[in-house]
C-alpha cells in the first residue's frame, strides 16, 4: 500500500511540473520579456555600430514629450486597472461589466491610434509628435525645425481625419525644436 501512495505522489508531482512548464513556455508575459530582451540586444548593437551622437541629444530634447507620454500612459493604466477590477468584481451586474470591458477596449484603441498617428506625422518629416486623443477631441503637438504654417497644419489635420474619420475635432500646435 505504501508503494502505491508514493507512486501516485510521484506521478502527481511530475504532472504538475509538466503543466507548469507548458504554461511558462506559452505564457504571453514570457514572450513579451523575450521580445524586450531581443530589442535591448538589438539597440545595444545599433549603438555600437552607428556611433551617432544625435540619438543622445534627441532624447534629451524630447524630455517634455516623454514626460507627457508617461503621464498619459499612467492615467490610462490607472483607468484600465479600475475597469479590470470592475470586470472581476462578482457583485457588479453583467451590463456594468460589459460597459467596463468596452471602455477597456476603447482605451486600447485610443492608445493604438495615438501611436499610429505619431508615426505617420513623423514620417511627414517632423522631428517628433505627441498625439492625445480624448472622447471629445484630438490634440497634436508637433516638434519641428521648419517654419510652421496653416498649410502644414491642414496637411496634418487631413492625415488625422483620413485615419480616424471626421468624428472628432483636431487641434495642431507647433513647437520649435530646441
Amino acid at each position: 500500500m505504501l508503494l502505491k501512495k508514493q507512486t501516485v505522489w510521484l506521478l502527481t508531482m511530475l504532472s504538475l511540473v509538466i503543466v507548469l512548464s507548458v504554461y511558462y513556455i506559452t505564457s504571453p508575459t514570457q514572450q513579451a520579456t523575450d521580445f524586450a530582451a531581443e530589442d535591448a540586444k538589438k539597440d545595444a548593437k545599433d549603438k555600437e555600430t552607428s556611433g551617432d551622437v544625435e540619438v543622445v541629444t534627441d532624447a534629451a530634447g524630447n524630455e517634455m514629450f516623454e514626460a507627457l507620454r508617461i503621464e498619459v500612459n499612467e492615467k490610462r493604466d490607472q483607468m484600465r486597472e479600475e475597469l479590470e477590477a470592475k470586470v472581476g468584481d462578482p457583485e457588479v451586474s453583467a451590463e456594468d461589466k460589459s460597459a467596463a470591458y468596452e471602455e477597456m477596449e476603447n482605451l486600447k484603441d485610443s492608445a493604438m491610434t495615438e501611436e499610429v498617428l505619431e508615426t505617420l506625422i513623423k514620417t511627414m518629416g517632423y522631428k517628433d509628435a505627441l498625439v492625445r486623443a480624448s472622447a471629445d477631441n484630438i490634440r497634436i503637438t508637433v516638434k519641428s525645425d521648419k517654419e510652421h504654417s496653416a498649410t502644414e497644419a491642414n496637411e496634418i489635420i487631413r492625415l488625422v481625419k483620413s485615419e480616424v474619420g471626421q468624428l472628432k475635432p483636431v487641434a495642431v500646435e507647433f513647437q520649435p525644436n530646441n
